[in-house]
């Protein structure tokens, strides 16, 4: 069985990938700090026939992530797709000339270490694979910097950085590292940005394998 770890598993566009790679065959791990919404989200993709598992974790600590990912992959198998996706904290995003050195550890914790940890965790089962798909999901500011989310933008530029590093020196070996940018709010219903349609988007990115920016929405919506 393929296994897809999502990084910050919520009932939002978490639950929505789950789904949607679990239709597929994928067993999906769910990565995140909440037990009971871990176990909730289990219980729902159980109903539909999706095999999965919860594994708590703080993206925000390194160590916690990394044993998580490699819990999910003894549990479950080798993690073949990861989605790094957890929703900033609203403290991260301050006016520019109110952001502090110190309110910047946060979004860097959240936005590279994270990243950074989860990825060394799954690349060598990717490598041994020959195969994997990293998808990093970001807000707007990810590509163009908001003066009011001084925390977020900075941060996200540093993993936007990251992932388009992964992509190109990864790429001879099977293995596709994209972002997804997500301007404005994930909106149920939006013909683009509801959790499904994202999801579906997601689902089409591991397939099509090309280029590393993708865009959910117009950027001036």
């Amino acid at each position: 069985m393929s296994t897809i770890a999502i990084v910050g598993a919520g009932p939002g566009l978490g639950a929505a990938v789950a789904h949607r790679f679990g239709r597929e065959g994928f067993g999906v791990a769910l990565v995140a700090r909440d037990r009971q919404r871990l176990d909730d989200l289990v219980d729902e993709l159980a109903a539909n026939h999706v095999t999965a598992r919860g594994f708590p974790a703080d993206v925000r600590r390194p160590e916690q992530l990394a044993a998580a990912l490699q819990a999910a992959a003894t549990a479950l198998g080798t993690v073949e797709v990861l989605q790094y996706s957890p929703v900033p904290h609203r403290d991260f995003m301050r006016p520019v000339l109110e952001t502090r050195h110190r309110d910047l550890l946060g979004p860097i914790e959240f936005s590279v270490y994270g990243p950074v940890a989860a990825v060394q965790q799954v690349l060598p089962g990717m490598r041994a694979l020959g195969r994997g798909t990293i998808f990093f999901v970001n807000g707007g500011s990810a590509a163009v910097p908001h003066p009011d989310r001084a925390g977020t933008s900075i941060a996200f530029a540093a993993e936007s950085a990251y992932g388009h590093l992964l992509h190109d020196r990864l790429a001879s070996e099977g293995i596709h590292v994209a972002q997804l940018v997500i301007p404005g709010a994930i909106t149920p219903g939006h013909v683009r940005k509801d959790p499904s349609a994202l999801a579906d988007t997601l689902w089409g990115m591991h397939q099509d394998r090309h280029g590393f920016r993708h865009y959910a929405d117009d950027l001036d919506i």
